[in-house]
């Protein structure tokens, strides 16, 4: 109740309305702490799993591709359940989606933590994806709406820097809570802040002053989006591991996949009401947005992917060092973040701002491209500060340079669209990182061993040092010749590894080149330089 509203009532005392003003003010500030610690805890676990993946492939006994389904099954559950959250909202009420989304998260995460094989820590994974889904749009809703409409860039900038928290001190926990304990408990520590937010919003949280009403549900379409990309998703994981169409199921699972997406663009473009509105991609502008989105959610994933695993697999570091290479780049984050907002605020074009993010971005991936068994942590970590820059110089402007051509009514549907390529990207950019490193380590291993023969002098120096050097220990020749032999193995191995790493950090620098010149497009059709900046602080 306001105090406008109080006021009117002049048979209350005013120590009561003074002290009912307070106390009014006082459950704002809590839920505005509780929506915005939800939202960080779910935006912690879309990073946390990260510097864990290692020591969850070691511990349930798979692959390093089957555990990335640990992170790719959870963006593919936000994909699903974001175009669905405002009928959800509507349906079921807000209060009741967004408790019920907080407890599907909590639980799911216990169930993680005690999950004993990899496909049950996937399914869990994705479940609670689901409920996270709803956590991060409501929460953003609900703080704006406890701010007035004057005092919206402090909501949203209080809300940003809330989101650049949880992945920023994500990595970091994940890496300290793995070490020294173990990496269930990345799951666990949700469940004391998931009960807490669930009471607290259960105690504070209300409907919105205007119910909204209830929009139609397009299940068809949302089946139809489901089917083609976790579809999609399964053949760019397992192709590569099941020598592509060689394998029936590869080969029903394409053409699902492709029957699938084109009969969703159909469906949508046919009906009233579609979960996607995909008759806003009319506007060029967009569409070229809705790209380098998908880009930009590419890298943004891979590289917060492939890094720990370089670090942890190839440079023997330990998961709270891999943990800390990405906490300064983090930090600085955040000032990027409120230094491009005021760009914006000053005119500056979205073009300009987002163009700046990805040449920084395609020097992170240069810089990470040299890397070699003696690089250090610090080079790692600076190399991760222009990774850092580049998000924060990409996730506001590119969201203002997407919805700058739309007409206000298409502005909701222009950023959820939006928001559902950065998924995309992140989700569909693991799965081919993962594919395209099996490939090369395969063919950086044959082109290593084809130099290692009895002509090859260097070859021959190293596997009699070997030998040597196991017969100095006390082993026979014949045993010393099989650990040497197995030695250069492995080394073998090693190196395959990093030289496949090196170039996944070049095929990803190589798209964000490729996709730098829509940019001149967008620029010819964007006249107005300060019609983003306005949109953004409206929104």
């Amino acid at each position: 109740m306001g105090v406008q509203t109080i006021l009117v009532n002049k048979n209350i005392p005013i120590g009561i309305l003074n002290n009912q003003y307070v106390m009014s003010a006082l459950r704002k500030r809590l839920l505005i702490i509780t929506v915005i610690a939800a939202a960080v805890m779910e935006l912690i676990d879309t990073s946390i799993v990260n510097v864990a993946l290692s020591h969850m492939s070691g511990n349930l006994g798979s692959t390093l591709e089957d555990t990335s389904w640990v992170i790719t099954s959870y963006a593919i559950a936000n994909v699903i359940i974001i175009p669905i959250t405002s009928f959800l909202t509507a349906r079921l009420g807000r209060r009741n989606y967004y408790i019920g989304s907080i407890i599907l998260f909590t639980l799911c995460s216990l169930m993680c933590g005690q999950a004993g094989n990899i496909w049950t820590l996937v399914a869990f994974r994705f479940l609670q994806g689901l409920g996270g889904g709803a956590l991060l749009s409501v929460s953003q809703a609900v703080v704006f709406e406890l701010f007035p409409k004057e005092k919206q860039g402090v909501a949203s900038a209080l809300f940003g820097i809330g989101v650049f928290t949880g992945p920023t001190i994500g990595p970091t926990l994940g890496g300290f809570i793995t070490e020294n304990y173990s990496w269930p408990w990345i799951f666990y520590i949700n469940l004391p802040i998931g009960i807490a937010a669930a009471i607290a919003c259960y105690l504070l949280l209300t409907e919105p002053p205007v119910k909204p009403a209830v929009p139609k549900v397009d299940w068809t379409g949302i089946a139809l989006l489901s089917i083609g990309v976790s579809t999609l998703q399964t053949v760019l994981e397992r192709g590569e591991t099941e020598d592509w169409f060689s394998t029936p199921y590869i080969t029903w699972f394409t053409v699902i996949a492709i029957v699938s997406l084109i009969a969703f663009v159909i469906w949508e473009l046919k009906i009233d009401h579609p979960v996607v509105n995909l008759r806003v991609l009319k506007s060029k502008t967009l569409s070229i947005s809705a790209v380098l989105t998908f880009i930009t959610g590419l890298g943004l994933f891979t590289s917060v992917f492939l890094t720990p695993v370089v670090a942890q697999r190839l440079l023997n570091f330990t998961p709270t060092q891999t943990g800390l290479l990405l906490l300064p780049g983090a930090i600085l984050a955040i000032v990027g973040l409120i230094f491009s907002g005021r760009l914006l605020q000053k005119g500056v074009p979205p073009v300009i701002i987002v163009g700046s993010g990805f040449l920084l971005f395609i020097y992170f991936n240069w810089r990470m491209s040299q890397i070699n068994f003696d690089t250090s942590s610090s080079e790692i970590t600076f190399s991760l500060i222009f990774r850092a820059l580049g998000i924060a110089f990409l996730t506001v402007p590119l969201t203002a340079l997407a919805v700058s051509s739309l007409q206000p009514k298409d502005i909701p549907q222009g950023a959820a669209l939006n928001n559902m390529m950065r998924q995309l990207g992140g989700s569909f950019g693991i799965s081919i990182v993962n594919t395209y490193t099996a490939h090369r380590i395969a063919v950086h291993r044959t082109d290593l061993i084809s130099n290692i023969t009895i002509t090859n002098p260097l070859a021959t120096e190293r596997l009699n040092q070997y030998i040597s050097y196991f017969q100095h220990i006390g082993f026979t020749w014949f045993n010393a010749h099989d650990r040497a032999v197995k030695l250069i193995e492995a080394g073998v191995v090693r190196q395959s590894g990093m030289l496949s790493y090196i170039d996944a950090y070049l095929l990803i620098g190589l798209l964000f080149v490729l996709s730098l010149p829509l940019l001149l497009f967008v620029a010819k059709r964007n006249k107005d330089k300060k019609q983003a900046a306005v949109i953004v602080s409206d929104h």
